[in-house]
């Protein structure tokens, strides 16, 4: 079968080497105008390799890890970007390993056409090598001249923060904010540099709500070391998170509570530090924000957190946590929804949250709800809830959750689960449920039908 040759033009033909291509001729101006390649021309042509050391095309590849790659730079068969195309006879060009590996299972055809190869010869395709190496060498070099002109910016904000006050500092740390939220290199730059300790000793007694709030964003992103986070919960550190944790913007809000978890992270944390009315209150007021749902997660995952401190959780039941959340349970997504049961169930070991439990006349249906409704966990957490709740007032509770349906659902989970923990726990509260019924009664009580509807 004669080969197709493509008609040379003023051009480089893309996926054939010295005439053995597929027809596609690609002439470096116009493909790069055309947007075909991306990138910039100089003189006329494409940026071509490093001048001096050559870069490793491999490394580039990974380091830059670009979103949007030239398909003519893709390999059919693995779908990543060519680091050394060989073309077929039928003019298809692939990695060579990959059509390689392709050979050895025993397959002489050409994986895009499928057609049977009548030479199984592979031909280097320098041109579209050289095409590849040229655009990630310019892309590569971009990338590293931002990087060094952001490690500069951030330097020479760092040093701008030692020397100004006022408008100019809450501008400078509004930059910084930004820089460092979108790159990497400047997170890097500013923990390098000694960045933390100098944003750090702008939180204090007198700090202005604006210049703290810049703050919080920008530390929140950041790795921050054992020393650093110490450093930030010095008291009047922290009495200033609670301050912009309650009056601060959402956004705000949720930097607070991201960085103020990072602190219970350490050794040295102490719950003293945690045990404020003042931060409780303003955690559920971002918990409890309907006009910013995204504040939702980040504050329960800090709830939990202090939950697993024994000494804070009567502290959060006095606060109202108890009523708010089981209100609040209906609407939550599943992530969310875990994390609300787990507290919920934190604080029911406590004689004070079983009795808020119980007088909160959503508690019981709610729980009902949601056995194995979300998952097994969220069925493990209701379950637990709803035994402290029916212990504690065994004749009260007990006819309240069999009307919303309990006797049916525990006979559920009890056929249905995997878990025995949980199947002996529906068990014990089916048991306790049934005292206060005559035997046809609770028989009636237990129609499944009656509880799906």
């Amino acid at each position: 079968m004669p080969m197709f040759q493509p008609s040379k033009r003023d051009g480089v033909v893309v996926a054939g080497f010295d005439g053995s291509g597929d027809g596609q001729v690609l002439d470096l101006d116009t493909a790069v105008k055309d947007g075909v390649l991306g990138g910039g021309v100089i003189g006329g042509g494409v940026i071509g390799a490093a001048v001096g050391e050559k870069l490793d095309l491999k490394k580039m590849i990974e380091e830059l890890d670009l979103p949007e790659i030239p398909s003519v730079f893709i390999c059919p068969i693995s779908l990543e970007p060519m680091q050394d195309p060989v073309t077929l006879c039928t003019g298809q060009t692939y990695e060579r390993s990959n059509i390689l590996k392709w050979f050895n299972l025993g397959h002489y055809t050409c994986p895009t056409t499928m057609q049977e190869l009548w030479d199984d010869s592979i031909t280097p395709n320098r041109t579209l090598y050289h095409l590849i190496y040229s655009w990630f060498s310019q892309k590569y070099s971009l990338m590293k001249k931002r990087s060094e002109d952001v490690q500069g910016r951030v330097t020479e904000l760092l040093e701008t923060l030692k020397k100004v006050k006022g408008q100019a500092r809450i501008q400078a740390l509004k930059e910084l904010k930004q820089v460092v939220a979108a790159h990497a290199t400047a997170r890097k730059t500013v923990v390098d540099e000694g960045g933390v300790s100098v944003i750090s000793s702008l939180l204090g007694p007198f700090t202005s709500h604006a210049v703290g709030s810049e703050a919080m964003g920008i530390l929140v992103n950041l790795e921050l070391d054992s020393e650093s986070r110490t450093n930030l919960m010095q008291p009047t550190k922290i009495s200033l998170m609670m301050d912009l944790l309650n009056e601060g913007s959402v956004e705000t809000k949720i930097n607070c509570t991201r960085l103020m978890e990072t602190f219970m992270e350490e050794k040295e944390f102490r719950s003293e530090s945690i045990s404020s009315h003042r931060l409780l209150v303003g955690i559920m007021r971002l918990v409890k924000d309907k006009r910013h749902s995204n504040g939702i997660l980040p504050g329960l995952r800090f709830l939990k957190s202090i939950c697993l401190h024994k000494q804070v959780r009567s502290l959060v039941v006095s606060i109202g946590a108890v009523s708010q959340l089981v209100e609040l349970l209906p609407a939550l997504e599943p992530d969310r929804l875990e994390l609300a049961l787990f507290i919920l169930d934190t604080l029911s070991s406590l004689p004070e949250g079983k009795v808020a439990l119980k007088d909160c006349a959503n508690t019981i249906p709610n729980m009902v709800r949601l056995l194995m409704r979300v998952s097994e966990r969220c069925t493990q957490y209701a379950l637990s809830i709803l035994w402290s709740v029916c212990k504690l007032a065994p004749e009260e509770c007990s006819s309240v959750a069999v009307e919303a349906g309990l006797a049916a659902k525990l006979l559920l989970v009890i056929q249905s689960c995997c878990d025995p923990v949980l199947k002996q726990r529906s068990a014990e509260l089916l048991k306790l449920c049934s005292l206060y019924y005559t035997d046809t009664t609770f028989i009636s009580k237990c129609k499944l039908t009656r509880t799906i509807q």
